[in-house]
């Protein structure tokens, strides 16, 4: 019941990102500035058929904008609670808006794993049915069941957007990733921007009924699955469809060391798969500091984000319970806040501190901010001080999702980059759900939404508290180990910024010896 949010997507990409999230991304996936593609023995894939990625790439681009195009998504909840669905807001609050945070959680991890398995465009199709379905049932479905499989549907289509995020990678060669990466990105953003701005003016300038606006969304959704069916197959993906020139690269890897070691016995087909490789790799992931905090971060403040972007269109209608569509402003919000949140992530980008003494700290800042503005939301009887407020709380969560993405991807390969960003995310959802459960489903406190959000602002202010006691241990451990060598610690730890890494920037081996690059 939220805008597509992936200014962070982002991977994506969300958040990119890896698996980012939406809304605001959600989950995208992310390959990072610091791939060193192995040189090719041939021509390069660019240098081969330029015209004919270039083309694929814009057609994706084109696909991504038109399916983020659904004018009446930001008014789905004043749509429930109005006269022409007639739903209560506890039924919603309770039991509608639950349900899609568990199909959320329920079909992640099959759609990250039949997003590359099926090589992409079959998940998309998935998706763009799921939007159709989503639209169908809001027009036509009247019972609290049907809304409850509105909703399951729209947890579907969140997790497929994972397809979306990883599938231009596909296309392009590994020197382009970066480049395509924005492209896409930016392509959501648009389409996220102008469906907001469309809603809106459809609302407020042609004053339109709910129903007739949604009844304009299944056409731009059916429009949107329809370009889905013509996107190109492709031929490889990160783990299950790898290309031949990277299986004989493997092969050949693998006799080297059978010559080199003949006493080694061979391991099973099953041993050597690069997903297998990645999962025990991570047990060396959660040992890094670094990646651990800003893995940390994604799962905790992501779910208390995603939280409030799923409830606070509930808030607003009950803060301003307009009675004409026309007093609606949730369109213009939505775009107003993905703008700030495009904006805040592109600055983010020009940030040069010490990540390795600071980041507790900023985190710890910025998740102070937002738990003010959740007590501001809370609190306030004015609707354009709530819309002010998540405009903001958006902004600030949105700046940090590059910086996050940097800090995880930078130092890893492009599968295990992957598949960290999907473990957290999948995580967050659990997270999410367990808390959803707990408070607000019908079979837990079912607490209405101002309570709701009494209980987002406790959790931010709990993570705030963690955040600046870290930042207090390390700030004092660095400077006390800078003492105590004479400053030699400041020359080492320069800045660090969210640029790309040089092409010879050294990946780290897996622990097996093996590398999963491609």
């Amino acid at each position: 019941m939220v805008a597509d949010d992936t200014a962070g997507s982002g991977d994506r990409s969300e958040g990119e990102k890896e698996m980012d999230l939406k809304e605001d991304g959600d989950v995208e996936m992310v390959v990072p500035a610091s791939e060193d593609p192995s040189p090719p023995e041939g021509p390069t894939e660019a240098a081969v058929e330029p015209r004919k990625w270039k083309w694929g790439v814009i057609f994706l681009c084109f696909f991504g904008f038109m399916s983020s195009i659904k004018p009446g998504e930001p008014f789905i909840t004043p749509y429930l609670l109005s006269t022409e669905k007639n739903f209560t807001r506890q039924e919603v609050t309770n039991e509608i808006t639950p349900v899609l945070t568990y199909s959320y959680m329920v079909v992640l991890v099959p759609a990250f794993l039949l997003t590359d398995f099926l090589r992409y465009k079959p998940v998309l199709i998935i998706q763009g049915i799921s939007q159709v379905a989503i639209w169908i049932l809001l027009l036509l479905g009247t019972t609290l069941l049907q809304m409850q499989f509105m909703e399951f549907f729209y947890g579907i289509t969140m997790a497929c957007r994972v397809a979306y995020s990883s599938y231009i990678f596909s296309m392009v060669s590994p020197t382009l990733y970066q480049r395509v990466a924005g492209y896409s990105r930016s392509a959501v953003l648009l389409g996220v921007f102008t469906s907001s701005v469309l809603g809106q003016i459809f609302i407020s300038v042609g004053r339109v009924s709910f129903y007739t606006l949604n009844a304009i969304s299944i056409g731009f959704v059916s429009f949107g699955l329809m370009l889905s069916m013509f996107l190109p197959w492709p031929k490889r993906s990160l783990f299950f469809n790898r290309t031949q020139n990277q299986e004989q690269k493997e092969v050949a890897e693998k006799s080297e060391v059978a010559v080199m070691n003949p006493k080694e016995k061979p391991k099973s087909r099953w041993r050597d798969s690069v997903l297998l490789q990645m999962l025990l790799e991570l047990r060396n992931v959660v040992r890094k500091p670094n990646l651990r905090l800003w893995s940390l971060w994604w799962i905790f403040n992501s779910t208390g984000y995603y939280l409030v972007l799923f409830y606070v269109h509930i808030l607003w209608n009950k803060v301003y319970p307009a009675t004409e569509n026309k007093n609606v402003y949730n369109g213009g919000v939505e775009a107003a806040s993905t703008l700030l949140s495009a904006i805040t992530s592109c600055a983010a980008g020009f940030v040069t501190i010490r990540w390795n003494v600071w980041s507790e700290l900023v985190i710890g800042i910025i998740t102070a901010l937002q738990a003010a503005l959740l007590l501001l939301m809370r609190t306030t009887d004015n609707i354009w001080i709530c819309y002010a407020a998540y405009v903001l709380f958006r902004g600030f969560y949105q700046c940090l999702v590059p910086i996050a993405t940097f800090q995880i991807a930078s130092s890893l390969n492009k599968e295990l980059c992957a598949l960290v960003f999907g473990i957290n995310t999948f995580f967050g959802t659990i997270l999410k759900s367990i808390i959803i459960l707990i408070f607000a489903d019908k079979r837990g406190l079912g607490l209405e939404v101002h309570s709701q959000f009494l209980v987002y602002f406790v959790y931010f202010t709990i993570l705030t508290v963690v955040y600046l006691v870290c930042a207090a241990v390390v700030i004092i451990r660095h400077y006390r180990n800078e003492a105590r060598e004479g400053g030699g610690a400041d020359k080492q730890a320069t800045p660090t910024e969210l640029s790309p890494v040089t092409a010879d920037s050294e990946v780290e081996p897996l622990s097996n010896g093996n590398s999963a690059k491609a």
